[in-house]
Protein backbone atom coordinates (compact mmCIF):
# COMPACT_ATOMS: atom_id res chain seq x y z
CA UNK A 1 0.00 0.00 0.00
CA UNK A 2 1.15 3.41 -0.87
CA UNK A 3 1.68 5.98 1.77
CA UNK A 4 -0.09 8.48 -0.68
CA UNK A 5 -3.18 6.33 -0.95
CA UNK A 6 -4.94 7.52 2.44
CA UNK A 7 -7.65 9.22 2.37
CA UNK A 8 -10.33 11.17 4.36
CA UNK A 9 -13.28 9.08 4.89
CA UNK A 10 -11.62 5.89 3.94
CA UNK A 11 -12.05 2.97 6.38
CA UNK A 12 -9.07 0.70 6.84
CA UNK A 13 -8.49 -2.56 8.76
CA UNK A 14 -5.26 -2.24 11.42
CA UNK A 15 -4.21 -4.49 14.60
CA UNK A 16 -3.27 -2.22 17.93
CA UNK A 17 0.34 -2.82 19.09
CA UNK A 18 0.45 -0.74 22.00
CA UNK A 19 -1.79 1.78 23.94
CA UNK A 20 -0.85 5.53 24.37
CA UNK A 21 -1.32 8.01 26.68
CA UNK A 22 -5.95 8.28 26.97
CA UNK A 23 -6.17 5.21 25.34
CA UNK A 24 -5.44 5.80 22.29
CA UNK A 25 -4.50 2.51 20.30
CA UNK A 26 -1.24 2.64 18.16
CA UNK A 27 -1.74 0.50 14.85
CA UNK A 28 1.61 0.60 12.15
CA UNK A 29 0.93 0.24 8.69
CA UNK A 30 3.52 -0.99 6.35
CA UNK A 31 3.63 1.19 2.87
CA UNK A 32 6.20 1.15 0.07
CA UNK A 33 7.63 4.28 1.26
CA UNK A 34 8.07 2.96 4.70
CA UNK A 35 5.72 2.42 8.08
CA UNK A 36 2.86 5.00 9.16
CA UNK A 37 1.42 5.18 12.26
CA UNK A 38 -1.81 5.12 12.60
CA UNK A 39 -3.98 6.44 16.21
CA UNK A 40 -7.36 5.01 16.89
CA UNK A 41 -8.91 6.37 20.10
CA UNK A 42 -10.56 3.83 22.72
CA UNK A 43 -8.70 0.97 21.23
CA UNK A 44 -6.61 -2.67 23.28
CA UNK A 45 -3.52 -3.96 22.24
CA UNK A 46 -4.19 -6.90 20.28
CA UNK A 47 -7.48 -5.84 18.84
CA UNK A 48 -8.59 -5.89 15.20
CA UNK A 49 -10.49 -2.91 14.26
CA UNK A 50 -12.16 -1.06 11.43
CA UNK A 51 -11.13 2.59 11.90
CA UNK A 52 -12.19 5.39 9.72
CA UNK A 53 -9.44 7.95 8.97
CA UNK A 54 -10.08 11.75 9.95
CA UNK A 55 -6.60 13.43 9.04
CA UNK A 56 -4.21 12.25 6.57
CA UNK A 57 -0.14 13.14 7.86
CA UNK A 58 2.80 12.93 6.72
CA UNK A 59 4.17 9.77 9.30
CA UNK A 60 0.70 9.27 10.72
CA UNK A 61 -3.03 8.67 10.45
CA UNK A 62 -5.76 10.09 12.92
CA UNK A 63 -8.51 8.04 13.26
CA UNK A 64 -11.88 7.04 14.44
CA UNK A 65 -12.98 3.74 15.85
CA UNK A 66 -15.41 2.38 14.29
CA UNK A 67 -15.89 -1.42 14.79
CA UNK A 68 -13.83 -4.03 17.12
CA UNK A 69 -13.17 -6.91 14.79
CA UNK A 70 -11.56 -8.98 16.85
CA UNK A 71 -10.86 -8.66 20.25
CA UNK A 72 -7.52 -8.51 22.20
CA UNK A 73 -5.99 -11.86 24.06
CA UNK A 74 -6.22 -10.03 26.99
CA UNK A 75 -10.62 -8.80 27.32
CA UNK A 76 -12.76 -10.88 29.44
CA UNK A 77 -16.39 -11.53 29.71
CA UNK A 78 -18.55 -8.69 31.40
CA UNK A 79 -22.26 -9.16 32.48
CA UNK A 80 -22.86 -5.77 31.30
CA UNK A 81 -24.03 -3.99 28.10
CA UNK A 82 -21.07 -2.72 26.63
CA UNK A 83 -21.07 1.01 25.68
CA UNK A 84 -19.05 3.37 23.60
CA UNK A 85 -17.82 5.32 27.00
CA UNK A 86 -16.59 2.31 28.32
CA UNK A 87 -14.36 1.10 25.88
CA UNK A 88 -11.18 -0.43 28.21
CA UNK A 89 -14.53 -2.32 30.40
CA UNK A 90 -13.38 -5.61 29.32
CA UNK A 91 -9.76 -5.24 29.88
CA UNK A 92 -9.09 -6.35 33.86
CA UNK A 93 -9.07 -3.02 35.95
CA UNK A 94 -5.06 -3.96 36.76
CA UNK A 95 -3.84 -3.64 33.33
CA UNK A 96 -5.85 -0.45 33.00
CA UNK A 97 -4.45 1.39 35.95
CA UNK A 98 -0.62 -0.14 34.65
CA UNK A 99 -1.49 0.86 31.07
CA UNK A 100 -2.36 4.96 32.98
CA UNK A 101 0.49 4.77 35.71
CA UNK A 102 3.30 3.98 32.13
CA UNK A 103 1.48 6.43 29.83
CA UNK A 104 1.13 9.36 32.34
CA UNK A 105 4.73 9.10 33.62
CA UNK A 106 5.66 8.91 29.25
CA UNK A 107 3.93 12.19 28.96
CA UNK A 108 5.36 13.82 32.25
CA UNK A 109 9.07 13.03 30.88
CA UNK A 110 8.35 14.13 26.57
CA UNK A 111 5.92 17.07 27.22
CA UNK A 112 7.14 18.71 30.99
CA UNK A 113 10.67 17.21 30.20
CA UNK A 114 10.60 15.56 33.85
CA UNK A 115 13.46 12.97 33.08
CA UNK A 116 12.36 11.33 36.85
CA UNK A 117 8.81 11.43 36.52
CA UNK A 118 8.68 7.57 37.47
CA UNK A 119 10.40 8.49 41.20
CA UNK A 120 8.64 11.45 41.53
CA UNK A 121 5.39 9.15 41.31
CA UNK A 122 3.89 9.32 44.80
CA UNK A 123 1.53 6.69 44.74
CA UNK A 124 -1.19 5.22 41.89
CA UNK A 125 -5.06 5.84 43.85
CA UNK A 126 -7.46 2.84 42.63
CA UNK A 127 -11.16 3.97 42.55
CA UNK A 128 -13.05 2.77 45.47
CA UNK A 129 -15.56 1.20 42.90
CA UNK A 130 -14.94 -0.42 39.87
CA UNK A 131 -18.18 -0.54 38.35
CA UNK A 132 -21.64 1.49 39.57
CA UNK A 133 -19.30 4.71 40.20
CA UNK A 134 -20.68 7.01 38.91
CA UNK A 135 -23.62 9.80 39.94
CA UNK A 136 -24.69 11.20 36.49
CA UNK A 137 -25.62 10.05 33.04
CA UNK A 138 -27.07 11.65 30.22
CA UNK A 139 -29.09 9.31 27.73
CA UNK A 140 -29.96 10.62 24.24
CA UNK A 141 -33.27 10.04 22.16
CA UNK A 142 -33.34 9.39 18.60
CA UNK A 143 -35.54 8.36 15.48
CA UNK A 144 -32.78 6.38 14.08
CA UNK A 145 -31.44 3.74 15.97
CA UNK A 146 -28.47 1.24 15.41
CA UNK A 147 -29.35 -1.76 15.40
CA UNK A 148 -26.44 -4.10 17.28
CA UNK A 149 -27.45 -7.64 16.00
CA UNK A 150 -27.75 -6.30 12.29
CA UNK A 151 -25.01 -3.93 12.23
CA UNK A 152 -27.06 -1.41 10.60
CA UNK A 153 -29.02 1.74 11.45
CA UNK A 154 -33.30 1.52 11.07
CA UNK A 155 -35.99 3.94 12.15
CA UNK A 156 -37.22 3.20 14.70
CA UNK A 157 -37.91 4.74 18.83
CA UNK A 158 -34.64 4.46 20.33
CA UNK A 159 -33.21 5.59 24.27
CA UNK A 160 -29.61 5.24 25.13
CA UNK A 161 -26.04 6.48 24.10
CA UNK A 162 -24.88 7.58 20.66
CA UNK A 163 -23.78 4.69 18.61
CA UNK A 164 -19.87 5.34 18.22
CA UNK A 165 -18.49 7.67 15.92
CA UNK A 166 -21.86 9.29 15.24
CA UNK A 167 -24.15 11.76 16.31
CA UNK A 168 -27.38 11.16 14.44
CA UNK A 169 -28.68 7.74 15.65
CA UNK A 170 -28.11 6.17 19.24
CA UNK A 171 -28.24 2.66 20.77
CA UNK A 172 -31.39 1.23 23.11
CA UNK A 173 -29.75 0.33 26.47
CA UNK A 174 -31.34 -2.81 27.54
CA UNK A 175 -29.54 -3.73 30.76
CA UNK A 176 -27.22 -1.84 32.80
CA UNK A 177 -24.25 -0.41 31.21
CA UNK A 178 -21.82 -1.07 34.76
CA UNK A 179 -21.06 2.68 35.02
CA UNK A 180 -24.37 4.26 36.97
CA UNK A 181 -27.13 2.35 38.26
CA UNK A 182 -28.21 -1.25 37.89
CA UNK A 183 -31.99 -0.32 38.90
CA UNK A 184 -32.02 2.40 37.09
CA UNK A 185 -30.83 1.31 33.73
CA UNK A 186 -32.68 -2.06 34.08
CA UNK A 187 -35.58 0.44 34.07
CA UNK A 188 -34.97 2.34 31.10
CA UNK A 189 -36.53 0.02 28.94
CA UNK A 190 -39.99 0.35 30.21
CA UNK A 191 -39.56 4.32 30.27
CA UNK A 192 -38.43 3.85 26.32
CA UNK A 193 -41.65 1.65 25.96
CA UNK A 194 -43.92 4.41 28.00
CA UNK A 195 -42.30 7.02 25.64
CA UNK A 196 -42.90 5.08 22.47
CA UNK A 197 -46.93 4.55 23.23
CA UNK A 198 -47.26 8.20 23.89
CA UNK A 199 -46.98 8.38 19.78
CA UNK A 200 -44.97 11.69 20.35
CA UNK A 201 -41.48 11.15 18.33
CA UNK A 202 -38.12 10.91 19.20
CA UNK A 203 -35.88 13.95 17.85
CA UNK A 204 -34.29 13.08 14.86
CA UNK A 205 -31.28 14.52 14.73
CA UNK A 206 -30.64 15.09 11.07
CA UNK A 207 -33.90 17.00 10.28
CA UNK A 208 -33.83 19.06 13.34
CA UNK A 209 -37.31 17.75 14.99
CA UNK A 210 -39.34 15.57 17.36
CA UNK A 211 -40.27 15.77 20.72
CA UNK A 212 -38.18 13.31 23.02
CA UNK A 213 -34.84 14.65 23.58
CA UNK A 214 -33.02 13.41 26.80
CA UNK A 215 -33.18 12.11 29.95
CA UNK A 216 -30.97 13.12 32.55
CA UNK A 217 -30.20 11.46 36.10
CA UNK A 218 -28.09 12.16 38.70
CA UNK A 219 -27.48 9.83 41.96
CA UNK A 220 -26.57 10.50 45.57
CA UNK A 221 -24.32 7.67 46.70
CA UNK A 222 -24.91 8.65 50.56
CA UNK A 223 -28.82 7.62 50.24
CA UNK A 224 -29.12 5.57 46.37
CA UNK A 225 -31.21 9.06 45.62
CA UNK A 226 -32.65 9.80 42.06
CA UNK A 227 -33.07 12.75 40.64
CA UNK A 228 -34.11 12.70 36.70
CA UNK A 229 -35.00 15.41 33.97
CA UNK A 230 -36.65 14.95 31.11
CA UNK A 231 -35.91 17.01 28.37
CA UNK A 232 -38.38 17.58 25.64
CA UNK A 233 -39.04 20.36 22.63
CA UNK A 234 -42.38 22.20 22.78
CA UNK A 235 -43.75 20.81 19.48
CA UNK A 236 -46.29 18.37 20.72
CA UNK A 237 -46.15 18.93 24.85
CA UNK A 238 -49.56 19.70 24.90
CA UNK A 239 -50.03 15.55 23.76
CA UNK A 240 -47.77 14.99 27.16
CA UNK A 241 -49.19 14.57 30.56
CA UNK A 242 -46.63 15.51 32.91
CA UNK A 243 -47.95 14.31 35.89
CA UNK A 244 -48.46 11.05 34.56
CA UNK A 245 -45.27 10.13 33.53
CA UNK A 246 -44.19 11.59 36.96
CA UNK A 247 -46.60 8.64 38.80
CA UNK A 248 -45.44 5.75 35.98
CA UNK A 249 -41.67 7.14 37.23
CA UNK A 250 -42.63 6.95 41.10
CA UNK A 251 -44.24 3.72 40.73
CA UNK A 252 -40.94 2.47 38.90
CA UNK A 253 -38.44 3.78 41.20
CA UNK A 254 -39.92 4.55 44.16
CA UNK A 255 -39.07 6.07 47.37
CA UNK A 256 -35.22 6.23 45.47
CA UNK A 257 -36.64 8.79 43.59
CA UNK A 258 -36.98 12.01 45.16
CA UNK A 259 -37.21 14.53 42.37
CA UNK A 260 -38.59 14.78 38.47
CA UNK A 261 -37.76 17.81 36.20
CA UNK A 262 -39.24 18.70 32.74
CA UNK A 263 -37.34 21.43 30.57
CA UNK A 264 -38.20 22.50 27.20
CA UNK A 265 -35.18 23.08 24.64
CA UNK A 266 -36.28 23.92 21.06
CA UNK A 267 -32.50 24.47 20.26
CA UNK A 268 -31.18 22.78 17.26
CA UNK A 269 -28.04 22.26 19.05
CA UNK A 270 -27.11 18.79 20.32
CA UNK A 271 -26.88 20.08 24.11
CA UNK A 272 -29.32 19.45 27.22
CA UNK A 273 -29.63 22.49 28.62
CA UNK A 274 -30.71 24.97 26.06
CA UNK A 275 -29.83 28.50 25.95
CA UNK A 276 -33.15 29.51 25.72
CA UNK A 277 -35.92 27.49 27.76
CA UNK A 278 -36.74 26.97 31.16
CA UNK A 279 -37.06 23.96 33.91
CA UNK A 280 -39.92 23.12 35.83
CA UNK A 281 -40.09 21.04 38.71
CA UNK A 282 -43.24 18.27 38.53
CA UNK A 283 -42.56 16.26 41.56
CA UNK A 284 -40.24 16.41 44.42
CA UNK A 285 -37.20 18.46 44.90
CA UNK A 286 -34.76 20.19 42.37
CA UNK A 287 -31.44 18.61 44.11
CA UNK A 288 -29.90 15.08 45.62
CA UNK A 289 -27.78 15.35 49.17
CA UNK A 290 -24.42 13.98 48.68
CA UNK A 291 -21.90 13.60 51.36
CA UNK A 292 -18.10 14.07 51.11
CA UNK A 293 -14.97 13.50 53.58
CA UNK A 294 -18.05 14.27 56.49
CA UNK A 295 -19.60 17.29 54.65
CA UNK A 296 -22.57 17.81 53.19
CA UNK A 297 -23.48 19.16 49.57
CA UNK A 298 -27.02 19.85 47.73
CA UNK A 299 -26.47 19.18 43.60
CA UNK A 300 -28.91 20.23 41.75
CA UNK A 301 -28.95 18.73 37.90
CA UNK A 302 -26.88 21.08 36.24
CA UNK A 303 -24.36 21.85 39.20
CA UNK A 304 -20.57 20.57 39.10
CA UNK A 305 -19.40 17.81 40.96
CA UNK A 306 -17.06 15.12 41.25
CA UNK A 307 -18.50 12.51 38.57
CA UNK A 308 -17.36 9.37 40.73
CA UNK A 309 -17.30 10.98 44.10
CA UNK A 310 -15.75 7.89 46.52
CA UNK A 311 -12.53 8.51 44.24
CA UNK A 312 -12.97 11.94 44.74
CA UNK A 313 -12.92 11.60 48.29
CA UNK A 314 -9.61 10.23 47.85
CA UNK A 315 -8.23 12.61 45.73
CA UNK A 316 -8.90 15.41 48.00
CA UNK A 317 -7.58 13.80 50.77
CA UNK A 318 -4.27 13.35 49.10
CA UNK A 319 -4.51 17.29 48.32
CA UNK A 320 -5.13 17.91 51.66
CA UNK A 321 -2.42 15.99 52.72
CA UNK A 322 0.45 17.72 50.60
CA UNK A 323 -0.98 21.19 51.26
CA UNK A 324 -0.89 20.12 55.13
CA UNK A 325 2.61 18.90 55.11
CA UNK A 326 3.92 21.96 53.24
CA UNK A 327 1.99 24.77 55.25
CA UNK A 328 1.87 22.79 58.62
CA UNK A 329 -1.79 23.30 57.71
CA UNK A 330 -2.00 27.51 58.29
CA UNK A 331 -1.81 30.76 56.66
CA UNK A 332 -3.74 32.08 53.05
CA UNK A 333 -4.41 29.44 51.22
CA UNK A 334 -5.90 30.81 47.59
CA UNK A 335 -8.47 28.35 45.59
CA UNK A 336 -8.75 28.77 42.12
CA UNK A 337 -11.15 27.48 39.64
CA UNK A 338 -13.20 26.56 42.89
CA UNK A 339 -16.14 25.60 41.13
CA UNK A 340 -18.57 25.01 43.97
CA UNK A 341 -16.14 25.15 46.49
CA UNK A 342 -15.97 21.41 47.10
CA UNK A 343 -12.29 21.08 47.94
CA UNK A 344 -12.31 24.52 49.80
CA UNK A 345 -14.22 23.84 52.09
CA UNK A 346 -12.94 20.43 52.72
CA UNK A 347 -9.21 21.82 53.43
CA UNK A 348 -11.24 24.60 55.64
CA UNK A 349 -12.88 21.44 57.70
CA UNK A 350 -9.51 19.96 57.60
CA UNK A 351 -7.25 22.57 57.90
CA UNK A 352 -9.19 24.48 60.81
CA UNK A 353 -6.34 27.09 61.54
CA UNK A 354 -5.95 27.98 57.85
CA UNK A 355 -7.78 30.73 55.45
CA UNK A 356 -8.77 29.40 52.21
CA UNK A 357 -9.61 31.95 49.72
CA UNK A 358 -12.06 30.53 46.53
CA UNK A 359 -12.43 32.16 42.99
CA UNK A 360 -14.53 31.37 40.00
CA UNK A 361 -15.84 32.69 37.09
CA UNK A 362 -19.27 31.40 37.60
CA UNK A 363 -21.43 33.56 39.81
CA UNK A 364 -24.14 30.46 39.90
CA UNK A 365 -21.07 28.33 41.38
CA UNK A 366 -19.85 30.73 43.73
CA UNK A 367 -23.24 30.88 45.55
CA UNK A 368 -23.86 27.61 45.85
CA UNK A 369 -20.57 27.59 47.41
CA UNK A 370 -21.12 30.09 50.23
CA UNK A 371 -24.27 28.74 50.96
CA UNK A 372 -23.04 24.92 51.07
CA UNK A 373 -19.98 27.15 53.12
CA UNK A 374 -22.84 28.43 55.63
CA UNK A 375 -24.62 24.57 55.82
CA UNK A 376 -21.43 22.86 56.59
CA UNK A 377 -20.93 25.20 59.29
CA UNK A 378 -17.19 25.85 57.66
CA UNK A 379 -16.25 29.19 58.57
CA UNK A 380 -12.71 29.78 57.28
CA UNK A 381 -13.39 29.97 53.59
CA UNK A 382 -14.60 32.65 51.26
CA UNK A 383 -15.44 32.67 47.73
CA UNK A 384 -14.84 35.56 44.91
CA UNK A 385 -17.13 35.12 41.47
CA UNK A 386 -14.54 36.58 39.38
CA UNK A 387 -12.05 35.70 36.11
CA UNK A 388 -9.18 34.25 37.69
CA UNK A 389 -6.77 36.15 35.38
CA UNK A 390 -8.34 39.39 36.18
CA UNK A 391 -8.70 38.84 40.14
CA UNK A 392 -4.93 37.90 40.54
CA UNK A 393 -4.37 41.57 38.33
CA UNK A 394 -7.14 43.66 40.25
CA UNK A 395 -5.55 42.55 43.69
CA UNK A 396 -2.04 42.77 43.69
CA UNK A 397 -2.05 42.90 47.68
CA UNK A 398 -1.96 39.19 47.71
CA UNK A 399 1.83 39.03 46.25
CA UNK A 400 4.11 37.56 48.52
CA UNK A 401 1.49 37.00 51.52
CA UNK A 402 -0.11 33.43 49.84
CA UNK A 403 0.93 30.53 51.59
CA UNK A 404 -0.61 28.02 48.71
CA UNK A 405 -2.39 27.73 45.86
CA UNK A 406 -4.75 25.41 44.59
CA UNK A 407 -4.90 24.79 41.01
CA UNK A 408 -8.05 22.66 39.24
CA UNK A 409 -8.67 23.99 36.21
CA UNK A 410 -10.95 22.35 33.56
CA UNK A 411 -9.99 19.97 31.04
CA UNK A 412 -8.25 22.60 28.93
CA UNK A 413 -5.82 23.60 31.47
CA UNK A 414 -5.01 26.46 33.26
CA UNK A 415 -4.64 29.58 30.43
CA UNK A 416 -0.99 31.18 29.81
CA UNK A 417 -2.27 34.44 30.99
CA UNK A 418 -3.60 32.86 34.36
CA UNK A 419 -1.21 30.66 34.66
CA UNK A 420 1.28 34.02 35.03
CA UNK A 421 -0.81 35.84 37.40
CA UNK A 422 -0.37 32.56 39.13
CA UNK A 423 3.04 32.79 39.21
CA UNK A 424 3.60 36.04 39.59
CA UNK A 425 1.89 35.68 43.08
CA UNK A 426 5.39 33.56 44.21
CA UNK A 427 3.03 31.22 46.71
CA UNK A 428 5.69 28.99 48.02
CA UNK A 429 3.39 25.62 47.37
CA UNK A 430 1.13 25.53 44.38
CA UNK A 431 -1.08 21.74 44.75
CA UNK A 432 -2.68 21.38 40.64
CA UNK A 433 -5.28 18.79 40.75
CA UNK A 434 -6.04 17.87 37.00
CA UNK A 435 -8.37 16.45 34.92
CA UNK A 436 -6.36 15.97 32.14
CA UNK A 437 -2.40 14.93 32.69
CA UNK A 438 -1.90 16.40 29.19
CA UNK A 439 -1.98 19.89 29.75
CA UNK A 440 -0.61 19.30 33.81
CA UNK A 441 2.39 17.82 31.48
CA UNK A 442 2.81 21.30 29.12
CA UNK A 443 1.78 23.25 32.54
CA UNK A 444 4.67 21.55 34.72
CA UNK A 445 7.69 23.02 32.00
CA UNK A 446 5.98 26.36 32.42
CA UNK A 447 6.11 25.98 36.32
CA UNK A 448 9.37 24.44 35.99
CA UNK A 449 10.94 27.00 34.16
CA UNK A 450 9.30 29.82 36.60
CA UNK A 451 11.37 28.17 39.00
CA UNK A 452 8.89 25.75 40.79
CA UNK A 453 9.80 22.34 40.98
CA UNK A 454 7.61 19.01 40.57
CA UNK A 455 8.42 17.46 44.07
CA UNK A 456 6.10 14.76 43.63
CA UNK A 457 2.36 13.40 42.23
CA UNK A 458 0.15 10.97 42.59
CA UNK A 459 -2.87 9.20 39.96
CA UNK A 460 -6.44 8.71 41.09
CA UNK A 461 -8.08 6.29 38.62
CA UNK A 462 -11.80 8.49 38.69
CA UNK A 463 -13.19 6.99 35.21
CA UNK A 464 -12.37 3.01 35.19
CA UNK A 465 -13.27 1.43 32.01
CA UNK A 466 -11.85 4.70 29.95
CA UNK A 467 -8.75 6.41 29.42
CA UNK A 468 -9.03 9.16 31.60
CA UNK A 469 -6.73 9.31 34.90
CA UNK A 470 -6.46 12.17 37.25
CA UNK A 471 -3.54 13.71 38.49
CA UNK A 472 -2.58 16.18 42.03
CA UNK A 473 1.23 17.10 41.53
CA UNK A 474 2.89 19.47 44.23
CA UNK A 475 5.22 22.27 43.09
CA UNK A 476 7.37 23.79 45.37
CA UNK A 477 9.29 27.24 44.63
CA UNK A 478 12.99 26.72 44.86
Amino acid sequence: MKAHSFKRGEDIDVTISKMAFGGRGIAKIETEKGEIVAFVPNTITGQKVRCRIAKVRKRHLETKLMEVLERAPSEVEIPYQPISGAPFATLPVDIQEQTKRETTIDLLQRIGKVEDAEDLLDEFISSPLHWHYRNKMEYSFAAIRFDLREKTDVDDFALGFKHRGTWWMAENLDKDSGLFDAEMENGLKKIRQYCENTGLPPWHHPKKEGFFRFLTVRKSHTDQGLLLNLVTSSEGLEAFDLDKFSEFLQGLYGERLQGFLHTVNDDIGDRVQPLEGESKLIFGRDYIEEELSGLKFKIQMESFFQTNPKAAERLYAKAIGYLSEETEGKGLIMDLFCGTGTIGQLVGSKLPEANILGVDIVEKAIEDAKRSAAENGVSNVDFEAADVGKFLLQHPEYRGKIDAIILDPPRGGIAPKALKRTIELDADTIVYISCNPATLARDTETLQSAGYDLKKFALVDQFPHTGHVEAVALFKKK
